[in-house]
Parts: structure tokens; sequence; C-alpha cells
């Protein structure tokens, strides 16, 4: 059965958990429309992933 052999203080326990930051996600510029977007995802401007268009996006016309 494991049992810890001394005390550990609260200082020492929660500076274990102390480095747990939240980081900013990795962007990168969009091949098509240079919009910046997450990695491996989906532009969703454009509608192309790793120069394909995956999406067809639909463009809104105007009324007059």
């Amino acid at each position: 059965m494991a049992v810890p052999k001394r005390k550990v203080s609260k200082q020492s326990g929660n500076s274990r958990f102390a480095n747990w930051k939240i980081e900013t996600p990795n962007l990168i510029a969009c091949s098509q429309c240079h919009e910046f977007i997450t990695s491996h995802t989906v532009c969703p401007k454009c509608g192309f992933y790793n120069g394909v268009r995956v999406i067809e996006k639909k463009v809104k016309e105007k009324k007059k």
C-alpha cells in the first residue's frame, strides 16, 4: 500500500499545479486569403484546407 513517508506542505503541493497556464494558439496564415487561422483547420473565410477547396462558400447578393 502506498503511504507517504512525510507530510507534503501546502506550498509544495500547490506549486506542483502552478504551471498549468493557458497558452496562446499557434496561428498560421491561410494560403489562399491570408487570414490567420489555427493550424490543421479549414479556413472559415474561404473554405480552403491545404490548398484544396473543401467547403463551397455561398456569396450573398446585394439587394437593389
